[in-house]
């Protein structure tokens, strides 16, 4: 299948992110770029994951507050999905989250994926909203009391 890998990257790779959020989100889904890039990217930590070395996958951290962490824009491009990738990239992810004293991991997922995040044990908490006419759940997980 290939070595799939994870790691925060700094600012200056976000060229790699930018691009497979723009094939993903814009491309593909027809997001519009001013709310994929909504200005926070700088004060998120921003993960890649590589498929053999090749950059196939992101998502970025975003702290809403001392107790409160978000995963956003998690997004695997298509000729790398059903490998995985998205669930490395959010084990990753909740262990970066995992070193602070965030209690609570929030996903705003889209519908159809919600099954991943099931998977790692986070529960959908009220109805499904549409967020760039995209069908999204909000899901949450608790990682500590």
């Amino acid at each position: 299948m290939g070595e799939i890998t994870v790691k925060q990257v700094d600012w200056e790779e976000f060229a790699i992110i930018e691009k497979i959020r723009t094939q993903v989100f814009q491309d593909e889904q027809g997001v519009e770029i001013k709310l994929d890039f909504d200005g926070k990217d700088k004060i998120c930590q921003q993960l890649i994951a590589y498929l053999d070395k090749k950059a196939v996958g992101t998502a970025r951290i975003r702290y809403l507050d001392e107790k409160r962490a978000k995963i956003e824009r998690l997004a695997v491009v298509t000729s790398a999905r059903g490998k995985g990738i998205g669930k490395k990239i959010m084990l990753y992810a909740l262990e970066v989250i995992g070193s602070e004293k965030v209690a609570e991991v929030i996903v705003n997922a889209q519908e159809y994926i919600k099954g991943l995040y099931q998977q790692l044990n986070f529960q959908q908490v009220g109805e499904t909203f549409e967020e760039a006419g995209i069908p999204h759940v909000k899901m949450v997980k608790k990682v500590r009391n």
